[in-house]
């Protein structure tokens, strides 16, 4: 089994497939944020479909370069007065959002990349970050700021700065319909030459007897305790994540294991060991197969050998004006799979599209020819591709007075009406798969003329609900969500659109409508399973933790879990940010029924979560102290 990904320019993607098809991670990063790509909503709609076409299942957008967020953030706002990078085609816009809605339309997974990580700036002595905060600097031997390779470093091990990043990934899990966040080789990662900073050196200081940190950075056991606070940061961030779903991913990209632990303090083979990685895309850059053969075979063989599961190459496309040759990107394909990873990611989407498309099209006819599955999901669809129904489809039934216009909608044109003395309407119906929630989107071409009172009615399983929406108003355009509705698989009427409420020499328009699975609501909907039982979750049969009682609470309340076998367990307490804040349980416990009280007398108000470890299966709950 293979899988294969990309790397774009500020955004990374991968592709979801149907059942029946083989597991490959096919994804890219889509890094440079004065690319063009982002820039529009146009764009991102064509570099969806695009990616798409070309058999793509994952992508990776870069939220966080240059020490500012892509999209807006009310963490920078509240830090900086800059709730997104100043001066960009990002600003007063939400790129992300836009690219959520596109890719998952087309069956590609999100998964945002931090790509800046502990770098606050390049070449800026730090810049905004380090100047507001300078007790986060990150220092060497000699007490100066580390750079490295022109990048400027706060610390990895200063709570401020791990609070501030675990804040942004947290931040874009809640907000955005994500399937996961992914760091990279300064996520988490620490110039070798660093760690003399005052955080460090009292954490330090307080796990060795008073001691202070040795003053050769390349001391072994000094790079031992500084990478394996890394890894401990790296399961803050893997509970995080896991805190708001199980099927939400945590995916790395560090620098290659023999040159990323002693430069970084990257510890990528004891990452795949603990399992703390759903996905990991070690960065394979090269430009000859020589040195790609040594990259490929040392990497496998430090860190793909203990996780072939969710190994995948990282490819360098593009760099500057270089732009990959295909026959040498054939042969570091066929050479990854010959060793067994599964898949690609390209760095970066650019190069993808270079040249009319050279590598992306090669990439499609060569190796991508069918759809594929991504390997993390265990044979099964993720998100699967959106129903759309265009406004002239059999599907849609219309009465009153509509006319054809000439403007372009998703396909083709739009139909609208201007009566207001009798009844006039659209129903749109569609061939409903799963029993399940579904968002319901409209594609809206917004002009002066047309009403500002256009009256949705969406119809769920059992009721229905009203959505008035302003058709005029220009900053909204594109795919637009109405809401989310609960369906019965089946052929189903969902949404109705009347005139009602249109004023006189207004128009009322329509366009096409989309239905798309609500992930969040219906995480348990198994789509395009695949008849592959060595690839079932490693989750057991009777293994399950009940929600806590009462909830909320105030101090105390009860947690009860089953265990299908006798496991090593432990149940653990989160903060919102991931921090621990209670063990209740670390032992070998028997099979069968488990009851532990939870006592939040010396903690504050707010958002826990508890999660439950035994063996390789885990899953973990939300909580709410109010006091």
């Amino acid at each position: 089994m293979k899988r294969t990904i990309i790397i774009l320019t500020i955004l990374s993607l991968v592709v979801t497939a149907a059942a029946q098809q083989k597991n490959e991670l096919r994804a890219a990063w889509l890094t440079n944020v004065d690319s063009n790509v982002l820039s529009s909503d146009a764009n991102i709609t064509e570099a969806m479909d695009y990616l798409a076409s070309m058999g793509i299942n994952v992508i990776f957008p870069v939220v966080y370069n240059k020490g500012y967020t892509l999209y807006p953030s009310s963490v920078m706002n509240t830090l900086f007065n800059a709730p997104v990078l100043p001066g960009s085609p990002f600003v007063n816009r939400d790129f992300l959002e836009r690219v959520v809605i596109e890719a998952h339309r087309n069956g590609i997974e999100v998964i945002p990349w931090f790509e800046f990580g502990f770098s606050t700036s390049y070449s800026l002595n730090g810049g905004h970050i380090l100047a507001k905060f300078p007790s986060w600097a990150l220092k060497d031997n000699t007490g100066k700021l580390v750079v490295h390779n022109g990048f400027d470093w706060m610390s990895p091990l200063n709570p401020g700065p791990q609070d501030f990043m675990l804040s942004l990934m947290t931040e874009v899990m809640d907000k955005y319909d994500v399937d996961g966040i992914q760091g990279d080789d300064r996520l988490p990662a620490m110039p070798a030459a660093g760690g003399y900073d005052s955080a460090t050196a009292a954490l330090y200081s307080s796990e060795h007897l008073g001691g202070t940190p040795p003053s050769d950075y390349n001391n072994t056991a000094w790079k031992q305790w500084r990478a394996g606070k890394l890894t401990a940061y790296l399961s803050r961030m893997r509970d995080s994540v896991k805190a708001r779903g199980n099927n939400m991913i945590l995916s790395v990209s560090p620098a290659p294991y023999y040159w990323g632990y002693n430069q970084l303090l990257q510890d990528s083979k004891t990452w795949v060991q603990m399992g703390l990685v759903d996905n990991i895309v070690p960065q394979l850059y090269q430009y000859n197969m020589a040195d790609f053969n040594y990259a490929i075979n040392t990497t496998w063989n430090d860190v793909g050998q203990y996780a072939p599961k969710v190994f995948t190459s990282g490819i360098l496309a593009k760099v500057g004006s270089y732009v990959v040759d295909t026959t040498f990107l054939g042969q570091m394909v066929n050479a990854g799979r010959t060793k067994g990873v599964n898949g690609e990611c390209f760095f970066f989407y650019e190069g993808l599209r270079a040249n009319n498309n050279r590598v992306g099209n090669y990439l499609k006819n060569k190796f991508y020819q069918e759809p594929a599955l991504v390997p993390y999901r265990n044979g099964k669809v993720w998100r699967p591709k959106a129903s759309i129904v265009n406004e002239t489809e059999a599907a849609v039934q219309r009465t009153g007075a509509w006319t054809e216009y000439l403007m372009k909608g998703f396909t083709g044109s739009i139909i609208r009406t201007a009566d207001t003395s009798a009844p006039a309407e659209v129903r749109y119906q569609f061939p409903v798969q799963y029993t399940a929630y579904y968002d319901v989107y409209t594609f809206r071409t917004p002009n002066t003329p047309w009403t500002q009172q256009a009256r949705y009615t969406l119809y769920g399983e059992t009721d229905s609900s009203v959505v008035i929406v302003d058709q005029s108003d220009l900053t909204r355009k594109g795919w637009y969500k109405l809401g989310t509705v609960k369906l019965v698989a089946g052929n189903r009427t969902v949404l109705r659109l009347d005139n009602s409420l249109l004023e006189g020499g207004k128009y009322l328009v329509t366009d096409a409508v989309m239905l798309m699975l609500n992930r969040r609501l219906s995480p348990d909907v198994v789509v395009g399973v695949e008849d592959r039982a060595a690839e079932s979750p490693v989750v057991a049969e009777d293994f399950h933790l009940s929600h806590n009682f009462p909830n909320p609470f105030n101090p105390a309340t009860t947690i009860r879990y089953r265990l299908a076998a006798e496991e090593f367990v432990t149940l653990t307490v989160y903060d919102i940010l991931g921090k621990e804040v209670a063990t209740l349980v670390s032992d070998r416990q028997r099979a069968g029924e488990h009851t532990v009280r939870f006592d939040a007398s010396s903690v504050s108000s707010g958002t826990y979560f508890y999660t439950l470890r035994a063996g390789a299966a885990s899953v973990t709950r939300r909580m709410l102290l109010i006091k």
